[in-house]
């Protein structure tokens, strides 16, 4: 029977209509017949002419009408409630035309005959189709992979409907916390509790559970997740409904799980008074405006209707990637906001100021930097120039043109820092608050956060590429845990907090809960259908592998420097007073700094970082690659001298 069917379903769909229309006829013919010899108790109505020729007559004039009303347009394995209406229509009509054309040809034929005939058309024209769809469903459903909805409310149903039409997946049943839906039947499928989860995926042989849960807080799907780990299930998610509606992408299409449903981080909505504060028909600046934090900072930005938007980058490419991508954002939504894309870097005040002065930038946020802690350890100088005296520029440049606000995009490395890059962005925020208390024209302010999730070097991209290379996943620390926040939320915290700010502010993000790093992955392995490979389980798909600290990293991140922390008007904005130095002494500071990094003195370099009040406590020698190797070329010739002599 499956051999038939396929190589029916295999013909060109012109000779399956055909196919169709002739067995179509054939049903017609047969039911009428039927009809008469059950309502004539005999076989004699087969040998009169007349009633032959009201057959003859009534089979054509049918299926005239089937093809008016689209029934050969449907296709057999889709077939719905629309063809199932056309064929009531067109039965209908036949049998009306079975009694017009039997009074025209006045054959007499009893009133009941039109009846029967409906019953036996509606029975073989309608039920052939629908077991036809049955049968093309079992050949094609033996080539699907199961699957479990997780969620029956109507995202749940659009989704099995539409994993019904599609090639890939085969919906084995529902699941669902709401006792109220459990036990009922959806789409065909019943709605289970979760405790029989592990008895459909043995029975069914389940690989894959899609959750249907679109509108569910990040909370919710968290404690969702936390059910479903145990199981050897890959867990995908479907997209929202706003998306699905927008026609940004179809209700099947699956996506893994998001980390932000791990962590089960609800965001706050953004503050509209602080959002416009710094923006709304201001001309606002950006530097790095490429990079991960200052390209979503612009995407916020723009939404809240500035005047201008200037785009300061070093880095070509990722210039004209934000550039154009906000440029079509304020095409298609006719925002009266231009885009300026100016290339510079931090590093020359000139160009700073030039530009800042030529569009009259009223907001700065100054996210440019190099936050890489390896990159920064093994290129000390750079780091040092792009860092701390990229902010001292941009920052004299905003007080020379009398900018109004300056907030800089810190890090919760420069807490206690135990690498080159954290003490730099320390050194960076004393630069802010001794400039502050110096001028009165320019009001600065800093904001402090973790991890961002999707970020350049953000360890989620580099767990999922592994797990899909079938591992190991590589961690550095057993023990490495860090805070973890989304770049949208990132981004709207900042320009809400940089509009708190008084004048040498350092504010504080709420983080929510640390993450171990390892739990991180064993989730992102367990929700990717793989289980973990370790003493325990030796059996297991893929192995977790700790490579040992990096130069200058610290297993735990902190977000704050003593305990005089206080809350704002914000929930997730906190203000930490740091102690601070006066420009004459910053000032002698950063000459030496600036001297010592004119020379690559990188002893002296480090001897002056530890001496600042950062807080500075390395966990490594100096790990300049320059310097190494010319370290290293020291010796040779040392011991060239000594074998020489």
């Amino acid at each position: 029977m499956h051999t038939i069917v396929k190589t029916i379903l295999s013909l060109p769909r012109p000779q399956k209509r055909i196919i169709t229309l002739v067995i179509d006829s054939l049903f017609l013919l047969f039911a009428f017949w039927a009809a008469m010899i059950i309502r004539m108790d005999s076989f004699e109505p087969l040998q009169e002419n007349k009633t032959w020729l009201v057959i003859c007559s009534l089979i054509p004039i049918s299926v005239f009408v089937f093809v008016k009303l689209g029934l050969y347009r449907a296709v057999l394995r889709y077939v719905g409630l629309n063809a199932i209406n056309a064929i009531i229509l067109g039965v209908a009509t036949s049998s009306l035309g079975l009694v017009g054309i039997s009074f025209l040809m006045r054959v007499d034929i009893p009133r009941t005959v039109p009846f029967i005939f409906a019953s036996f058309s509606l029975l073989l024209v309608g039920g052939s189709r629908i077991v036809v769809r049955a049968l093309v469903g079992k050949v094609s459903s033996s080539k699907r992979k199961p699957v479990i909805i997780y969620g029956s409310g109507s995202a749940g149903r659009q989704l099995a409907l539409a994993l019904r039409h599609g090639a890939e997946y085969r919906v084995v049943a529902f699941i669902d916390d709401d006792k109220n839906k459990q036990g009922s039947t959806i789409e065909g499928h019943l709605v289970h509790p979760v405790d029989e989860l592990k008895l459909l995926i043995d029975q069914e042989h389940v690989q894959k559970v899609l959750l249907a849960l679109p509108s569910t807080s990040r909370s919710v799907r968290k404690n969702i997740l936390q059910k479903l780990e145990k199981y050897s299930v890959k867990v995908q998610t479907i997209p929202g409904m706003s998306d699905v509606v927008a026609g940004a992408v179809e209700v099947d299409q699956v996506k893994d799980v998001e980390v932000e449903d791990l962590l089960g981080r609800d965001p706050v909505s953004p503050k509209t008074a602080l959002m416009h504060a710094d923006i709304k028909d201001k001309v606002v600046m950006v530097t790095g405006a490429g990079g991960s934090i200052g390209s979503e900072l612009c995407r916020q930005i723009v939404k809240n209707e500035p005047k201008k938007v200037v785009l300061f980058e070093l880095s070509e490419f990722a210039l004209y990637s934000i550039e154009r991508e906000l440029s079509q954002y304020v095409e298609r939504r006719s925002l009266r906001v231009e885009i300026l894309p100016i290339m510079g870097s931090v590093q020359r005040q000139n160009r700073l100021e030039a530009v800042m002065g030529a569009f009259g930038v009223q907001t700065v946020y100054h996210a440019a930097a190099y936050k890489h802690v390896p990159l920064v350890e093994h290129n000390v100088v750079e780091g040092v120039r792009n860092n701390i005296f990229g902010t001292l520029y941009t920052a004299k440049a905003a007080i020379k043109n009398n900018v109004e606000t300056f907030v800089l995009v810190s890090t919760d490395k420069a807490v206690r820092p135990t690498n080159v890059m954290g003490t730099t962005k320390r050194m960076s925020e004393l630069v802010l608050q001794a400039l502050a208390e110096e001028q009165s024209n320019t009001r600065f302010c800093m904001v402090r956060f973790g991890n961002v999730l999707g970020s350049s070097g953000s360890v989620v991209p580099l767990f999922r590429k592994q797990i899909k290379q079938g591992g190991p996943v590589t961690l550095t620390h057993q023990d490495i845990t860090r805070y973890f926040m989304t770049i949208p939320e990132a981004a709207q915290l900042v320009i809400q907090a940089g509009a708190m700010g008084m004048g040498g502010d350092v504010f504080v993000l709420d983080m929510g809960d640390p993450v171990k790093i390892k739990d991180l992955a064993t989730k992102m392995i367990h929700l990717s259908g793989f289980t973990v490979k370790d003493d325990k389980t030796p059996d297991g798909d893929i192995e977790i592998q700790c490579t040992g600290l990096r130069p200058g990293e610290k297993l735990y991140e902190e977000l704050l420097i003593g305990d005089n922390v206080e809350g704002t008007t914000h929930e997730r904005i906190m203000t930490a007073h740091e102690n601070k130095l006066t420009w004459s002494e910053l000032e002698i500071i950063l000459n030496n700094l600036d001297e010592a990094c004119h020379n690559f003195e990188h002893e002296r370099i480090r001897d002056i970082l530890l001496k600042a009040p950062t807080g500075f406590a390395p966990t490594d020698e100096i790990c300049d690659l320059v310097w190494l190797e010319r370290q290293l070329a020291n010796t040779k010739k040392a011991e060239e001298l000594k074998l020489t002599h």
